[in-house]
């Protein structure tokens, strides 16, 4: 059987990320830690060995079967997945660590010994329980969790009306009633066609971002990922909004060997190199805008770690 990928994990890829809808923004590991004395989940087997085909996609899932497997991902951006729960988070909120969590990929095949139950808003907390011991033990990791004063963007109306741009608009679909439904038994939504929003969720790749019911706040931890800020929601905006949102990226990728007039194609959109910036893009098409701020913001800060042993 096919893996399938879990209904609220982050699918990063050389093109964009995909990040389903959940009502809490993403929190530190502390949360979940277990109770004193507590047993600590972990993998009933797991293998660990570095990708070295240098293609620049990435995956993560989870197969039937207790499963969890990770393709061509970089440590750091392991760590953001295991620290971050719902989703992952943002890479500039992974502080520390040496050169190589970057540049060098990795592909993890683990088993637990039963069926993830899935959590409230995304992916069992066991699944991120087991990968933070499977990080401790093979990649020798420790790490800890500060606040520290960062540049933070706070995202607030454009205009003076706070009147929403055109392509801001409330949504009425119940997501928070479909999610009950699946959990419940009832089939997943089908994948969004290239260029279609999803129904509840947002997908964030190059050049556009598309959002089906989601909070500002939620459309906010998305722009946190573009823009490697925390983004801080001040709009005053309530409720649940779709949206779209096209911008040219600072330094669009272009595919190897592609020609330089050959349009630059992502997610099946061509992008624009004249189009507007992502800044002027959220003003224009969705009437808001990002001031840049100080605040505190939490962090995972590296303490010590090691490259794994291969198996």
């Amino acid at each position: 059987m096919a893996p399938r990928p879990l209904a609220t994990l982050v699918a990063a890829t050389a093109v964009g990320v995909l990040v389903f809808g959940a009502p809490n923004l993403p929190g530190l590991w502390a949360a979940q830690t277990p109770a004193p004395n507590a047993a600590a989940p972990a993998f009933e087997v797991a293998s660990i060995k570095q990708n070295k085909t240098g293609d620049g996609r990435s995956f993560v899932g989870n197969p039937p079967g207790g499963r969890f497997s990770a393709t061509n991902m970089p440590l750091r951006a392991l760590i953001a997945f295991a620290f971050g729960t719902p989703q992952p988070l943002p890479n500039f909120r992974i502080i520390g660590g040496p050169s190589w969590i970057d540049s060098d990929r990795f592909d993890i095949n683990a088993k637990a010994s039963t069926e993830f139950q899935p959590g409230t808003n995304g992916p069992s907390p066991q699944l991120f329980l087991m990968l933070k011991a499977l990080l401790a033990e093979r990649f020798k990791l420790v790490a800890h969790n500060e606040s520290r004063e960062l540049p933070v963007y706070d995202l607030v109306m454009a205009r003076s009306d706070a009147r929403p741009g055109p392509q801001l608009r409330k949504s009425d679909v119940d997501c928070a009633a479909l999610f009950a439904a699946r959990r419940g038994g009832g089939p997943p939504p089908p994948p969004p066609q290239p260029g279609e929003r999803m129904q509840c969720g947002m997908f964030g790749g190059i050049g556009r971002v598309t959002a089906g019911a989601v909070t500002m706040a939620q459309f906010g931890t998305l722009l946190s990922r573009l823009v490697n800020r925390t983004v801080v929601d001040k709009t005053g905006l309530a409720g649940n909004f779709d949206i779209d949102l096209t911008f040219t990226p600072d330094q669009p990728a272009r595919a190897p060997g592609a020609p330089p007039d050959q349009p630059i194609r992502a997610n099946g959109v061509d992008i624009d190199p004249n189009g507007p910036s992502l800044f002027t893009a959220l003003q224009e098409q969705l009437g808001l805008k990002l001031d840049s701020q100080k605040g505190p913001v939490d962090v995972v800060v590296i303490d010590s770690v090691e490259h794994p042993t291969e198996d």
